[in-house]
């Protein structure tokens, strides 16, 4: 699954339709499990590639999603409000609750025809997140409803220098707005032209050259297209390893 061991709590989207809007109103009908699994929420950095949920501005409440949602990791960071259908199941739906969850994470296929496998629409949640929604104790399904709406995020858009010699790499994190990164450029202070990044697995994008000794800029392009330029938020004397926050932020 990309976490570590086994994970905490399943939600079942069971949607007809595989196309959901970047943030919209309307609700997807689907499902949820819990299957009890009591892991700490801050050792699950997952295929997202954040290492650790609480320093990339995430906090508890995280989702790792199936491959339909996933998407090769176009939606690392994206954010996704559930709730709990009461009128379907008041037993052990907490009435009026919603949660909002960050996808950190990938719930891969398996051969035995479970949950995350294409085209089903899967989340697993952390416990902290899915009680905000269901009472403790269930260990059936109880129907939900989702949207993907957008990321409220406290300080900049952080970045997180990795790689080494002439391979670079940087990981996003704390991304409001969308939330979710469509595309990323890397200009260094001895050039003058943008080179475009590229996805090099989940929310870590890559490009070659060596860059090292330079202060850094990024342009950053999310999902619904807003587009924002972090002029020389890494300094020159910056090294692989080294986390930048930027006072900027999508909203």
């Amino acid at each position: 699954m990309g976490m570590k061991g086994k994970y905490l709590v399943t939600i079942i989207l069971l949607v007809s339709t595989l196309s959901v809007g970047m943030c919209s109103n309307r609700w997807i009908r689907a499902h949820a499990t819990f299957y009890g699994v009591n892991d700490s929420p801050a050792s699950l950095g997952g295929a997202c590639g954040y290492d650790n949920p609480y320093h990339a501005g995430f906090g508890a409440h995280t989702a790792a999603l199936s491959g339909a949602l996933f998407k090769s990791g176009e939606s690392c960071g994206g954010c996704y409000q559930v709730r709990c259908d009461y009128r379907a199941d008041p037993k052990w739906c907490l009435r009026g609750a919603a949660v909002t969850v960050t996808a950190t994470n990938l719930c891969p296929s398996n051969n035995n025809g479970g949950w995350c496998n294409l085209p089903r629409h899967h989340s697993d949640m952390s416990m902290p997140a899915f009680f905000r929604i269901a009472r403790r104790g269930n260990e059936g399904i109880v129907p939900v409803f989702y949207r993907r709406v957008g990321c409220r995020r406290r300080g900049g858009v952080r970045f997180t220098m990795r790689g080494q010699g002439n391979f670079n790499m940087v990981i996003l994190s704390n991304v409001g707005g969308s939330g979710a990164v469509k595309a990323v450029a890397v200009r260094g202070s001895r050039g003058k032209t943008w080179r475009q990044m590229t996805r090099n697995w989940g929310a870590n994008w890559q490009s070659s050259g060596d860059l090292r000794g330079q202060r850094l800029s990024f342009r950053v392009t999310l999902l619904d297209r807003k587009t924002m330029t972090f002029l020389n938020v890494v300094p020159s004397s910056w090294w692989f390893g080294q986390t930048f926050s930027s006072r900027g932020q999508f909203h």
